[in-house]
């Protein structure tokens, strides 16, 4: 679907959803389980397709994307009938004879637009809570990721009629077009600088919203963690997708008396996961495209260089590369990195970490390496972030029931399993007053003093 079919389509969408066709919860049940058939049909398309835009293993491809996407519809098909029944709450004595309940209702006619990086999971997902919650939905993948975005149309095409759920492909003039249009709800994956364009556009028509950004996620580590198995954990988490992870650790804020044993160990590591040479490696992937090569090159310090720095521009490949002896002046810690670099910086003592962090922006994640039971609860309670992990990276993205989300600078809202239902949803607020009895102190005059005595008994 083009940018002259967008009109159409927000028309049928809309008489499709006022005929209520998208509410009954088993024809949102009977939806979600043919998209997970179809899914599992298509695992090695998608695999090929995230090969051809990312350079991804299959093994990488189903662990990181398809096999997530999986999960939360594996959870949102056993949990659904709950989620969407009425939830009674407490009525007070003030109100006898009434029954109070949050109805959960769907927003409409809801728009998801995607990032490159996780083009299948990142898209699919939201829609997966989107259209669980009873919505119709308008998807607008990341042109960076062509062959991805070509596999999800086709997907998506194929098991919902396109006034239920509708893809629309392209670049810039589509987004520009999209938020010109007026949707009940919008969900944006991407940059900082373009979330602040999509909330610019949504606060124009008062259209709520959920920003998933990112930022400089730091990995704290501390001196009594077992440095080995924190490096095996860090290098993982930093370089899958090749770091163009969104929650990946920009950066390792590390106890100075631990820090050469720990970038040894993260030489180590990255020979054993990638080997000698990783340019070479099938399994490892690839950059996005020459414009992202070229930048994250421009952050590389070959004089801070511990371990690689390499590159091969006509595969767009470049090296994990730690980097030691960077500050925060340097060009490496001036935006957020999203590729295989991984800067090592250092504190004297671990409450410097809160005087640091205190410093710079709420950061989408943050991981803390540290056995210490005080200074685990210190992190958790005292440091703003999105979300994280104590002694491991990106994995509590696998989890359904935690809510995946920023908060400040890298985003607004959340989703994943429960809150997934509950962003796409709106819950009304309703009062059923039964016709038995009708209590008539609340009716003026206000004369009686019985009246207003049981008035204030009812109403401490």
């Amino acid at each position: 679907m083009t940018i002259n079919d967008i009109g159409d389509v927000m028309r049928r969408q809309r008489e499709y959803f006022a005929s209520g066709a998208t509410l009954p919860v088993k024809a949102r049940v009977d939806a979600l389980k043919r998209l997970y058939a179809a899914i599992s049909a298509h695992e090695n398309e998608i695999c090929d397709a995230l090969h051809a835009d990312l350079g991804k293993s299959a093994t990488e491809s189903y662990m990181s994307e398809i096999g997530m996407v999986l999960v939360e519809l594996h959870h949102m098909i056993k949990h659904l009938p709950s989620y969407a029944k009425d939830q009674r709450v407490h009525t007070p004595m003030s109100q006898f004879a009434s029954r109070c309940y949050r109805k959960a209702t769907p927003y409409g006619s809801v728009l998801v637009m995607s990032p490159w990086n996780y083009p299948f999971l990142l898209t699919v997902d939201p829609v997966v809570d989107a259209v669980a919650a009873g919505n119709t939905v308008v998807v607008k993948p990341s042109a960076y990721s062509p062959a991805t975005s070509a596999v999800i149309e086709k997907l998506l095409s194929e098991q919902f009629p396109t006034e239920h759920v509708a893809v629309v492909t392209g670049g810039r003039k589509e987004n520009a077009a999209l938020l010109d249009t007026k949707f009940d709800f919008v969900f944006f994956t991407g940059s900082q600088a373009v979330g602040k364009e999509v909330l610019r556009h949504t606060a124009e028509t008062l259209t709520p919203a959920v920003l998933e950004l990112g930022g400089k996620s730091p990995c704290i580590v501390d001196d009594t963690t077992p440095i080995p198995l924190a490096a095996r954990r860090i290098v993982f988490g930093k370089f899958l997708n090749c770091g163009q992870t969104c929650v990946a650790p920009d950066h390792i804020l590390c106890d100075v008396r631990v820090r050469d044993k720990l970038v040894e160990e993260l030489k180590k590591q990255i020979v054993l996961q990638l080997g000698e040479h990783p340019l070479e490696n099938p399994e490892y992937g690839k950059i996005i495209n020459e414009k992202h090569f070229r930048r994250l090159l421009g952050l590389i310090d070959k004089n801070k260089v511990a371990w690689g720095g390499g590159s091969d521009e006509k595969t767009l490949k470049i090296e994990p590369t730690v980097m030691t002896d960077v500050d925060w002046a340097d060009a490496v810690m001036g935006e957020e990195i999203f590729g295989p670099i991984l800067p090592v910086l250092t504190y004297e003592r671990f409450d410097d970490v809160f005087r640091i962090m205190a410093d710079k922006p709420k950061p989408l994640a943050l991981y803390l390496f540290s056995d210490d039971k005080a200074r685990i609860r210190a992190v958790t309670e005292r440091i703003s972030y999105g979300g994280g992990c104590i002694n491991d990276t990106v994995i509590h993205l696998a989890c359904s029931d935690l809510p995946f989300g920023g908060v400040g600078e890298s985003g607004m809202g959340a989703y994943h399993g429960r809150v997934g239902f509950d962003t796409f949803t709106h819950y009304k607020s309703i009062l059923h007053k039964k016709n038995f009895v009708d209590m008539k102190v609340r009716y003026r005059p206000y004369t009686s003093k019985r009246a207003i005595k049981m008035l204030r008994f009812f109403m401490k």
